[in-house]
């Protein structure tokens, strides 16, 4: 059985999809870009605001299943382009506190909305 997971205080999906979908134990997050969700605006003019904006939309989702990025086990990073890494990298990090996830970072041709960086979470409960 799969039980569907939407916040509040995300973006709202631009597609046919949800936040995240709980299935047995586990989470899945879709990837979120950096839109902030109360003026439904992408932040383009900075990789470390944008890349702030992708955790905290990812953070929002993370509460409204009752989970926290300490449950991640796995994450995908996707940039709009490999010299974004480093910054992208920082910011990420910043939110783990150790006993980081899994994960693969990738460059992508292009990215929903024309975003620099897209990231999507599995966590475990």
């Amino acid at each position: 059985m799969k039980e569907i997971i939407k916040s509040e205080a995300a973006p709202n999906p631009i597609g046919p999809y949800s936040h995240a979908v709980k299935a047995g134990n586990f989470i899945f997050l879709s990837g979120q870009v950096g839109v902030n969700p109360s003026t439904g605006e992408l932040i383009k003019d900075d990789i470390k605001k944008e890349a702030t904006q992708v955790m905290e939309n990812l953070k929002s989702v993370l509460q409204a299943a009752n989970a926290d990025f300490s449950k991640v086990v796995k994450t995908s990073i996707f940039l709009s382009d490999m010299s974004l890494f480093a910054d992208v990298n920082e910011v990420y990090g910043s939110y783990f506190q150790g006993n980081y996830p899994a994960r693969e970072t990738v460059a992508v041709k292009t990215l929903p909305r024309n975003a620099n960086v897209e990231i999507s979470m599995i966590v475990m409960i």
